[in-house]
């Protein structure tokens, strides 16, 4: 049986190298979790604010300016979290992938969202995808191992 000192100690990831490839494949992957859940938190914090100041149509608005940001961002997750097994090269064109993904997706649900279903209040609209968007500055207190700027 493998200990548990064992691996955090670094002899076993001294032998097999797959393994601190995994544990940072995993750190990034949670760290891109962490961050989907704090943007769903700002979109609900937004959202509460929208249904006591504007009612029904300021909270569908916020939501769905909510989701134009969310749903790409979940596919930039499920993207990324099946690219660590793979060599460097590659890796590294996943993440172009995805992100060219992410942001194709996101120009594509603007345009959905504008043409079919216009926001009956754009300032929560928009407000949510800001909120949303602004989480990415939370990053540096995510990671643990390096110093905030």
């Amino acid at each position: 049986m493998c200990r548990r000192d064992n691996l955090e100690g670094g002899v076993a990831s001294d032998r097999y190298p797959a393994m601190r490839k995994l544990s940072a494949a995993i750190k990034r992957q949670s760290i891109a979790v962490h961050l989907w859940w704090l943007q769903c938190l700002a979109v609900l914090v937004v959202t509460v604010v929208a249904a006591v100041a504007a009612g029904v149509s300021g909270t569908l608005s916020s939501l769905t300016g909510g989701m134009v940001c969310l749903l790409p961002q979940l596919f930039y997750i499920c993207r990324l979290g099946r690219s660590w097994r793979r060599k460097p090269h590659a890796v590294v064109m996943d993440f172009y992938r995805a992100e060219t993904g992410k942001f194709g997706s996101t120009v594509a649900l603007f345009v959905i969202m504008f043409v079919t279903v216009p926001p009956s209040n754009p300032i929560f609209f928009f407000s949510a995808y800001t909120a949303a968007q602004l989480m990415y500055w939370l990053i540096p207190w995510l990671q643990h191992d390096r110093p905030a700027p």
